[in-house]
């Protein structure tokens, strides 16, 4: 039977071409004992494979002349025999030289490691890469195996001619060959073999000592030391080469010497027997003996009639609980597909632990004490200059890459300091730790700046919103780090430290961007892996332990906290304001328009006083505490600092800040549950035990508390606590909130002086990209309503003509009734109260609208006196600008639409001028005359200047028509008053009316205060004691003028003649008095005189005085003034009252001796318990 060949994955031309120069390029032979030989044209054969490798599989994208030269074993058969035949002495010939870097450009490309993702492979990819991946392990086995051959030392030295020219004497030559042999190192570090043991040949420990035996550690240190002098772009190929070289590593156990190696090995070996004998323990209690090694099978009833679940093994018959634990273990739950994401690429990974040997354990303990000495501030401060700018070596992995090795150099120090520190507490060198405290945080502390605090913030958020998680994960291990060596600086013995510790303490808590991002970090968590659960974690206990212990130090700690704010322009705000000037606002054509004021926002940074509980209730969600949940679960694999951080976080939920029913869950209670009874619980012989077993038992004593108060808590423990439940649950009751009223937009209007058609046409304009369906509604609603209109209209053309055609008379004429505007959707009764732009169309299109304007359902009409054909005018307009819209406006500077919209000034209302309340030093405002003025003349006391004044004009003028002056009064001759006078007393004048403008306190600014019936009670009890002591006074001196002139009557003809006296002396006195009361007006501070009323008697009336019984006073009397000082109860002191007294006089009437009447406003009359005010005031 003939089988056919299988097709051959490579082109067989090509493989003839390439076999063919590997044929030439030399080989063994017996002539020369084995003993590799070059061929003639050994160079140009080795140039001509790099010319396939370089023109065929990497412009073409394919593998061909890789697997060729695999299948044809050049990378061992040839290429290292060459360069193991080169021997040290031979440095300086220029052939070998050359071959032997020819070599060295063939070992980096095929070396170089293929990562390619599922959308960039391709058939010949599927082919090639598992047979080139097995090749380049056997190439890195090749490479490490032969140590008689210093391969590595080889590359080193094709190299050390290039590394000794200064930098700025190298070509680019100098610098392609330097950086081929940090390539080569590269590859040969990134090559590993999944699952490898640290005995495997081409394990790290491997890598490590072939490269401390062939000197390449010590190159990698000669160039990190030199980094920014003498190398300047190799910068990215030696961080590379440094994260592959050691992630995964334990710097915990790589500062252990072997002793202390040799334990952490048997205790881990004790560790996983004592695992063991407790899964045998747990399983023997249920195990078969050799009696029940049966087969059994059970059907178990469900709770659905007919339907049974068959459960098998000897095991469910031991009681009910197992039989359902052995249903569960056999469900399967079908977990659904969800979408590919991208496979993280292998060699990326930086979480995946690695072991190490006893000699490379100490060989790169070696390296990184040395590295940390004098390479780490090199190379890491010339790394980040280089990111910061963004250089084009700079890839995006290498980020990644920086932080991750910033987080593991920076425990490698700690763990460097507390180990030396263990050792001189045993050795007490008191010297020696004085030494090393000196120097110690100066050798990191190009990662301790702001620079890199702004680094490494902006890439945490950035990866954060892109959610790659393995790069966060990267960030928050390098976080946490610096926060662990601030602390041990804050707590060192140096001042210096110390202050250092605090200020950066300060710059890191002080940005409350940085907390928020904390939280969404450890929300975050889905199924990204434990190494980001691990790093998330720690970092959140890391921070809170922190910050709380820095905000106890710090009392009066301020956080910067960003918000969102609209950007408010400020334009003509202060004019506007002062003068009260509502003109200028409404046509001020560079008002900020809509666009450029609303729109446009920006975040504002403002500072508060930190308050810790605050920020900790950020932790208590449900989403962190389910990532702790997740964390805790893998119980089983954390060590015990691992197990504390969990332990702490919920002892804070439950306990600090009593929020322990976020906790009240069945899965988090099994979990516990499970973790302390079993089965598999935690070691009870572990230090953390007791912790866990305290906190379990008092939080089920605090939920049986809670469900006897809370019934509804036995629900609740099936479902997550969203906070009006955990509000619920904690009070009893639900929590009260007030929704707030929405506000109705700012109204708009279009700029400068356009038409109503032109106003619309820019409307239309602006809705016409994005809302042209509300400007359809709005001709449809027109159109409706025009037609409904007409139809009014006409039906009462024709009722009309109707009554004129009867012989009725016609009517008033009714008003066509309002068209109500209905929208047709939710959307559009949204936006209408919402969209300022639709309701300024509205508005132009005539539509009123009802109600006030923060009303959401406020109704919008077509006003009755809307006609039919303004209607169909305003649809036709709104048609022609939706059919032809208007984009841009002006000539020299056109302005879109949008542009063309403002917001609508609000009117302004002018300051009275009573307001006090206005822009100056003490508040008053100074009016030229009528400065300190509490109101202005007017209102029910209206005593102003005109009102007085033309009140003294009048009066003079009837007093100059009753009087004759006589010659003699005439001063300065004929001509009366000099200029000088005059002027003297019209400023008088002036002042003595300011004096009384000041006093007026008029009912017209007087508002009533809040009622108090205390105050109003007092107040009337004392005006009453007021009105009774002055009564009481009034009638003492009554009572005395009676006495005085009892007896004593006067006939008629005597009351006659005392009557014209009188008059005469009154007349005598007002033409006296006309002169004075040109210089003052009557004096309030003069003694009041009260005249007789003889006026009275002609009326018939008579007048009871207060409190005086009308037949005590007798029918026919004169009153005479008798002057009597009475001290007011008003504290009006000074003010002297004269009364009236009854004196009778002889048969002249007066007496000489007595005093002239004054002419004084009449007293009151008291008339059927009214008072009646006279107004001739």
């Amino acid at each position: 039977m003939e089988f056919e060949e299988a097709p051959s994955p490579v082109d067989p031309e090509v493989r003839a071409y390439i076999y063919s120069l590997v044929s030439a390029l030399g080989g063994t032979g017996t002539d020369e004992d084995g003993r590799y030989v070059l061929g003639d044209d050994a160079l140009a054969c080795l140039k001509d494979l790099k010319k396939w490798l370089k023109l065929y599989d990497e412009k073409a994208n394919r593998l061909d002349v890789a697997r060729c030269l695999a299948e044809a074993n050049l990378f061992e058969g040839d290429l290292l025999e060459i360069l193991a035949a080169w021997p040290e002495e031979a440095t300086d010939d220029k052939v070998k030289s050359k071959i032997a870097l020819a070599c060295l450009e063939l070992l980096v490309p095929l070396t170089w490691p293929i990562e390619k993702n599922d959308m960039q492979m391709t058939v010949n990819h599927h082919r090639h890469i598992p047979y080139i991946q097995l090749a380049q392990i056997s190439y890195k086995r090749a490479v490490l195996e032969s140590q008689s051959k210093t391969i590595l030392r080889t590359a080193v030295r094709i190299g050390l001619p290039s590394i000794a020219i200064p930098m700025s004497e190298r070509t680019n030559r100098d610098e392609g060959i330097i950086k081929l042999i940090l390539y080569l190192f590269r590859n040969i570090t990134i090559i590993s073999t999944p699952g490898e043991g640290k005995e495997s040949p081409t394990s790290r420990s491997a890598t490590i000592e072939a490269f401390h035996h062939q000197d390449v550690l010590a190159l990698i240190l000669t160039i990190c030391s030199n980094m920014g002098e003498d190398f300047n772009s190799q910068d990215m190929v030696i961080l590379e080469l440094l994260f592959h070289l050691l992630k995964g590593v334990s710097p915990e156990k790589l500062f252990m010497d072997k002793a202390q190696l040799e334990k952490h090995g048997s205790n881990q070996l004790g560790a996983l027997l004592t695992k063991e004998k407790n899964m045998h323990r747990s399983y023997a209690k249920n195990a078969p003996s050799r009696h029940n090694r049966f087969g059994t099978m059970i059907w178990v009833k469900r709770d659905q009639p007919g339907k049974v679940s068959t459960v098998s093994g000897q095991d469910s018959l031991k009681d009910g609980q197992h039989t359902l634990n052995k249903m569960d273990q056999s469900k399967k739950w079908n977990k659904p597909k969800q979408r590919s994401r991208e496979i993280e690429k292998a060699n990326d990974r930086f979480d995946v632990p690695v072991s190490l040997t006893i000699n490379a354990n100490t060989h790169l303990r070696a390296f990184v004490e040395e590295f940390l000495d004098s390479s780490f501030n090199p190379l890491f401060n010339h790394v980040r200059r280089a990111i910061e700018r963004e250089a084009d070596r700079v890839l995006e992995i290498h980020t990644q890459q920086f932080f991750y090795l910033i987080s593991w150099f920076l425990e490698a120090e700690r763990v460097r300091r507390r180990k030396k520190q263990e050792a001189e507490k045993k050795s007490k060198n008191n010297r020696i730790a004085e030494t090393f405290e000196a120097d110690s945080f100066a050798l990191i502390a190009s990662v301790l700046t702001q620079e890199t605090f702004v680094l490494l913030n902006r890439f945490m958020q950035d990866r954060l919103d892109m959610k790659a998680w393995r790069e966060i994960n990267a960030g928050t291990r390098c976080f946490t780090q610096i926060l662990l060596i601030v602390q041990d600086m804050a707590a060192s013995s140096l001042e210096e430290d110390q202050e250092i510790a605090e200020n950066i303490q300060n710059r890191i808590f002080y940005e409350e961007t940085t907390h928020d991002r904390i939280i969404a970090i450890l929300r975050g968590y889905k199924d990204q892996g434990f190494g980001y659960l691990d790093s998330c974690t720690e970092l959140s206990h890391v921070f809170l332990r922190m910050l709380e212990r820095y905000s106890r130090e710090n009392v009066d700690l301020q956080v910067r906290s960003k918000r969102r704010a609209r950007k408010k322009r400020k334009h003509k705000a202060a004019a506007i304001a002062n003068e009260g000037d509502a003109d200028v606002a409404a046509n001020d054509e560079d008002a900020p328009s809509e666009m450029e004021d609303v729109a446009e926002a920006e975040r504002v940074s403002r500072e508060r006083k930190f308050d810790f509980n605050r920020f900790a209730s950020k932790f208590m969600t449900q989403s962190c505490i389910d990532t702790f949940v997740a964390f805790t679960k893998f119980y089983h694999d954390l060590n015990v600092e691992q197990l504390k951080r969990a332990h702490r976080f919920f002892y804070r939920v439950a306990f600090k800040q009593e929020l322990s029913v976020m906790l009240f869950r069945v899965d988090i209670f099994a979990l516990f549950n499970r973790m302390i009874k079993g089965p598999e619980p935690l070691d009870q012989t572990s230090s953390i035990y007791g912790e866990w077993d305290e906190l379990v038992r008092q939080l089920i004593k605090r939920m049986v508390k809670k469900m006897q108060e809370r019934p509804q808590l036995a629900v609740e423990m099936l479902f997550s606590k969203i906070p009006s439940t955990v509000f619920y649950l904690e009070y009893g009751y639900e929590k009260q909130t007030i929704s707030s009223k929405p506000r109705a937009p700012a109204a708009l209007e279009v700029r400068g002086a356009m038409t109503r058609e032109e106003q619309i046409g820019v409307v239309v304009a602006a809705l016409y990209e994005n809302k042209l369906d509300a400007v359809e509604w709005i001709m449809k609603v027109l159109s409706n309503a025009a037609s409904e209109r007409q139809s009014w209209e006409a039906e009462t053309a024709a009722r009309r003509a109707e009554k004129d055609s009867s012989a009725e008379g016609v009517g008033a004429e009714s008003k066509a009734p309002s068209i109500a505007v209905c929208p047709d959707t939710e959307e559009r009764r949204i936006a209408i109260f919402k969209d300022a732009k639709l309701r300024l169309l509205m508005t132009l299109a005539g539509f009123e609208r009802l109600g006030i304007d923060d009303e959401p359902d406020a109704a919008w009409i077509i006003p009755s006196a809307t006609t039919a054909r303004q209607l169909h005018e305003t649809h036709e307009i709104v048609q022609k600008h939706h059919s032809e819209p208007v984009m841009e406006y002006g000539e020299e500077d056109p302005m879109t639409a949008e542009e063309m919209l403002r917001r609508k000034p609000t009117e302004r209302v002018r300051r009275a001028a009573y307001d006090d309340d206005l822009s100056g030093d003490d508040g008053i405002r100074s009016d030229g005359n009528d400065e300190n003025l509490l109101f202005p003349a007017g209102g029910p006391t209206n005593t102003g200047p005109r009102t007085a004044a033309a009140a003294l004009e009048k009066l003079k003028e009837k007093r100059r028509r009753r009087i004759i002056k006589p010659t003699s009064d005439i001063e300065d001759g004929a001509g009366g008053l000099d200029d000088e006078t005059r002027e003297h007393r019209r400023k008088m004048r002036e002042a003595n009316d300011l004096e009384k403008r000041k006093k007026i306190k008029s009912t017209e600014f007087v508002y009533d205060s809040e009622e108090d019936p205390e105050a109003d009670r007092l107040f009337f009890e004392r005006e009453e004691m007021r009105r009774k002591g002055h009564a009481k006074k009034v009638m003492e001196v009554l009572r005395a003028g009676m006495v005085e002139g009892k007896g004593k009557r006067k006939s008629a003809d005597d009351m006659v003649k005392a009557k014209e006296k009188t008059k005469k002396r009154r007349l005598s006195t007002e033409s006296e008095s006309e002169k004075d009361e040109d210089v003052k007006m009557a004096d309030d501070s003069s003694s009041l005189r009260v005249q007789e009323i003889s006026d009275e008697s002609e009326s018939g009336e008579e007048d009871t005085p207060l409190s005086t019984p009308l037949e005590e006073l007798p029918q026919e009397r004169v009153l005479k003034e008798v002057p009597v000082e009475i001290q007011s109860s008003d504290d009006d002191s000074g003010i002297r009252h004269r009364v009236v007294s009854d004196r009778l006089d002889d048969d002249n009437g007066l007496e000489d001796g007595d005093e002239a009447p004054v002419v004084l406003p009449p007293r009151r009359r008291n008339r059927a318990a009214m008072v009646l005010e006279s107004d001739s005031d």
